[in-house]
């Protein structure tokens, strides 16, 4: 739902862009056989040349598609009170690092520092920095003006930060192309809408076992892509189809299970959390590869390079990556995560502040497009990563009445707004 809003184009480019990219993959696909639906994914998203992220990175009204923070500043706003409310409840650590996974045009973070900057008197003690995980040059070029003004600079050679720059609240902003190049310390990470684009392996359950899906070129039709089934089991087979598995069609994302446990590693050693929010599903749903184009659903194998290609995230898998290292919660649906926060409350003030019909209107529309379960608030959920002790007292079970309750989480339980 939250990509198929109005919007307009970039025909033109798209055009030109998609020729280079399909000369690319067939010269590929014949040379070397079909690949697999996760090496597609990567080259139409991310080729350095032509890619789609690397390219155009097409977020917000003229592009193609439109995140939560795109539709209302309330999203942020209340993530931004999440992340303050679980730093309170683990003991107001001395530092913050706050650090964010494919940050889109950088209107979340922004969000998050006008409720920092707000509640400033609470994290007066505390030494704030952001830090961006971002691939795409020209969105990293976006989220500096945005959120400095444009005042960043490139970082020198030897710093594992490719640019940084002083945010508008005067916070302290890094970027870097991989997370395992943020500086390790107390965490709080933030994926919104990052996991759907990582790319997937497709596999089909058939008579003789399980098969993977792979693209090829079909040679009945030159420069077009198809589907084809592998002849023979994978290495992906063999390695990521669990033995309990009962669809008959199973989508995994490898690089996903990689980024969980490298999360669920720093939050057990440096403390923290991260919070998930994504469209996806608990292990149930079997074929959700899908592309956008202009605020359109858009066919995977046409014009690579031009599209979003995007899969629901399998938050059964994410919970399993983590391996107990941290405590997870969730995945809950996105307006049952925002009504937890205090949305409704926050609607009432925003109304109640807003003069003209025009503004009220618009307050109503986002958060009806947030809210209702037939647009965004069932099919995006959230999910948390945390370490074991903010859920459990470590000395509980010995002395179960020596230590006072633990603060619920926010947003997996009811807000108290003290």
């Amino acid at each position: 739902a939250a990509r198929l809003c109005s919007g307009v184009g970039g025909e033109a480019e798209a055009a030109g862009g998609a020729g280079a990219m399909l000369r690319h993959l067939a010269r590929k696909l014949r040379a070397s056989g079909p690949v697999t639906v996760a090496e597609y994914m990567r080259e139409a998203l991310t080729n350095p040349g032509q890619g789609y992220y690397t390219r155009r990175g097409g977020v917000g009204e003229s592009g193609d598609f439109i995140t939560s923070p795109e539709i209302s500043q309330v999203f942020g706003e209340l993530i931004g009170i999440w992340y303050i409310s679980e730093w309170m409840a683990m003991g107001k650590p001395s530092t913050f690092q706050l650090v964010e996974l494919g940050p889109g045009r950088g209107t979340l973070t922004e969000d998050i520092l006008r409720v920092f900057k707000q509640l400033s008197s609470v994290l007066s003690k505390c030494d704030v920095s952001v830090h961006l995980v971002e691939v795409s040059p020209k969105l990293s070029e976006i989220q500096a003006v945005m959120l400095t003004g444009g005042k960043a600079q490139p970082s020198p050679e030897d710093e594992s930060a490719y640019m940084k720059g002083i945010s508008k609240t005067g916070i302290p902003i890094f970027w870097y192309r991989d997370i395992q190049d943020v500086p390790a310390g107390y965490s709080f990470y933030l994926a919104h809408e990052f996991f759907d684009a990582l790319p997937i392996h497709k596999f089909q359950r058939t008579e003789k076992g399980w098969r993977e899906v792979l693209v090829d070129i079909d040679p009945e039709v030159p420069d077009q892509l198809r589907f084809v089934l592998s002849p023979s089991r994978t290495p992906a087979t063999q390695n990521f189809i669990q033995p309990e598995e009962t669809r008959d069609h199973v989508e995994v994302c490898p690089e996903a299970g990689v980024i969980v446990q490298r999360l669920a590693s720093r939050i057990e050693k440096d403390g923290g959390a991260a919070l998930v929010a994504d469209y996806g599903h608990d292990g149930t749903k079997t074929d959700t590869f899908r592309g956008f184009r202009n605020h359109k659903l858009h066919d995977v194998l046409s014009a690579p390079g031009t599209a979003d290609l995007t899969a629901d995230v399998d938050f059964s898998y994410l919970r399993k990556m983590a391996q107990g290292k941290t405590a997870t919660l969730g995945p809950i649906k996105q307006r049952e995560f925002l009504k937890n926060m205090g949305i409704d409350l926050r609607l009432q003030v925003l109304l109640q502040n807003s003069g003209d019909t025009a503004t009220r209107e618009q307050l109503l529309h986002s958060y009806d497009m947030l809210m209702n379960p037939e647009k965004m608030g069932d099919c995006f959920n959230f999910f948390a990563l945390l370490p074991h002790h903010r859920l459990v007292h470590p000395d509980k079970k010995d002395k179960p009445e020596s230590k006072s309750p633990l603060p619920p989480v926010a947003g997996f339980n009811e807000l108290l707004l003290k």
